[in-house]
């Protein structure tokens, strides 16, 4: 695959990434190196710079360190998982797996690592802080639960939570334990442009963000994909099954309710209306493969779509954008590639009342690491509200459970 790490690849293959970048800078490049004509003078190119995380310079050494352990690694997401805990002074100690073809995986990419026979043994191991978890979707919150009674923090893959009674259980242990509960949604926490964003959405760039529109479409296998990445020679069973992965509205949507909520600063949300379909995969009929919702919160609307047919031409597992709508400018993100003219990923574009931007940013750090084991230390809730969080796995299974079934004509 030609895109080399770029976007959420990087956080499947747990790349060490830097720290929360600054404004970007004017970079100097010509215009015919994006594929955009040198005669268009409105267009200002940059490249962001990696800044500073927390007043620590990028690439610096971890201010924190603590051990953790991955309970469970049914998607290959847990690689990108374990590189952000690692990113921000994690050391892995322990590591369980109930699939074999997982496990030998995981090994290989960790000789090092204490391989267990069960999940209790890293439960009962009081030495063990943090507990990170791709197991399957459906399991997730019952051993998150599990992990916050036994004294640690939890780290989830995306759906943090298939049903409404697992995120009221989960919000009744947080309660009782005062442990983490964290989803890493990384299509917004490991993506660099999706974090520069962020950052000049909380700067007052484009002015009050009123909507958030997201394309997210997925492929099933990626051909010649690397072998730690998410879908990787095959699916399993469990992922053609809703009541195992929560429908697509629940699972992928996850990423994109989170940005909604987060770009939006809305504190409140409601479903609006969502709608699901399986239109090309009738040897699966449980699957969904295409849905869309609608989304009104106390301070923005968003719209999401989602769905699993991106051809093997794009080069990667999806043509993923992010437009972010305010009363002041607008801002694109390009996720994983530039299609036609780039395969360079983290592409954003920003046009304001003084001029059209795109900003290059790859240079940008990836702050969630640091500050989630800052969190574990501390206390704190810095890399993720745990309000917000929830309200984000909430929405999705409130989308999923109204979504209307659509069937279309052949």
């Amino acid at each position: 695959m030609s895109e080399e790490g770029v976007g959420r690849r990087s956080f499947l293959k747990g790349a060490a990434g830097g720290v929360l970048g600054s404004a970007g800078m004017l970079a100097g490049l010509t215009e015919g190196a994006f594929g955009m004509s040198p005669s268009d003078p409105g267009v200002i190119h940059e490249i962001a710079e990696p800044g500073l995380y927390g007043g620590q310079e990028a690439e610096a050494k971890p201010k924190y360190s603590i051990k953790f352990a991955v309970c469970g690694m049914s998607h290959d997401h847990i690689y990108g998982m374990v590189g952000a805990v690692q990113r921000g002074g994690g050391v892995l100690v322990a590591a369980y797996g109930a699939e074999p073809d997982k496990v030998a995986l995981f090994k290989k990419r960790f000789p090092d690592v204490k391989m267990v026979g069960s999940e209790d043994e890293i439960l009962n191991d009081s030495s063990i802080q943090l507990v990170l978890s791709s197991t399957v979707p459906s399991e997730r919150a019952p051993l998150g639960v599990r992990a916050m009674k036994h004294g640690k923090d939890f780290l989830s893959d995306k759906p943090g939570a298939t049903t409404l009674e697992q995120i009221s259980e989960i919000r009744k242990t947080i309660a009782e334990t005062k442990k983490i509960y964290a989803i890493l949604y990384s299509e917004r926490l490991e993506v660099k442009a999706a974090v520069k964003a962020g950052e000049l959405v909380q700067s007052g760039a484009i002015g009050r963000v009123i909507q958030t529109i997201n394309i997210a479409p997925h492929q099933i296998v990626q051909k010649g994909a690397d072998p730690y990445a998410g879908g990787a020679g095959g699916r399993p069973e469990w992922f053609w099954e809703p009541a195992k992965y929560g429908g697509i509205l629940c699972d992928i949507g996850s990423h994109q309710v989170d940005q909604f909520l987060f770009y939006t600063g809305s504190k409140e949300a409601e479903v609006v209306a969502s709608q699901v379909a399986n239109t090309a995969h009738p040897q699966k009929p449980k699957f969904q493969d295409f849905g869309d919702m609608m989304l009104r919160g106390d301070r923005g609307f968003g719209y999401v779509r989602l769905d699993w047919f991106t051809p093997d031409g794009l080069g990667t597992w999806g043509d993923g954008r992010l437009f972010i709508l305010g009363t002041e400018g607008y801002i694109e993100v390009r996720k994983y590639t530039d299609v036609t003219r780039s395969k360079q990923g983290n592409n954003l574009f920003i046009v304001d009342k003084n001029s059209s931007r795109y900003i290059d940013c790859n240079n940008v750090g990836l702050p969630f690491g640091p500050q989630f084991v800052a969190d574990i230390v501390n206390r704190t809730h810095i890399a993720q509200d745990q309000v917000q969080c929830l309200l984000a796995a909430e929405l999705v299974v409130k989308a999923q459970l109204k979504a209307t079934q659509v069937t279309l004509k052949a």
